[in-house]
């Protein structure tokens, strides 16, 4: 089992949800995020004072899923998040060594 982790830009969130649910993804956590990358935030002008701003809001995607869907799930995340722009997101992916439903007890791959 892997998990999977997105952050992209909050205008993108629908896409990703839509595009993840088109694959079969049946649960995810989605959590609201600030951050920045190699942007550094932008500069605004407001009633014509400059402001930096440093922290970008960002939407965080967490996916619990089985090996062999890995690839799929990225690549759609990539395809609906992508809009050529620098702050488009990152995407990773990590090993998860347990799982366990709290409901039921079920654990490993019957637990997702």
């Amino acid at each position: 089992m892997k998990l999977i982790t997105a952050i992209i830009q909050p205008d993108k969130l629908d896409d990703v949800a839509d595009a993840l649910a088109q694959v079969g993804v049946h649960g995810l956590t989605i959590s609201e995020a600030n951050g920045y990358g190699r942007q550094r935030g932008h500069t605004e002008v407001f009633r014509g004072t400059k402001y930096d701003i440093d922290i970008l809001p960002k939407v965080r995607f967490e996916i619990v899923c089985e090996d062999g869907l890995v690839e799929t799930i990225v690549q759609k995340i990539c395809d609906a998040a992508k809009t050529g722009t620098i702050g488009d997101g990152k995407v990773w992916v990590i090993p998860v060594e347990s799982i366990t439903r709290v409901r039921t007890g079920e654990t490993g791959a019957q637990a997702l």
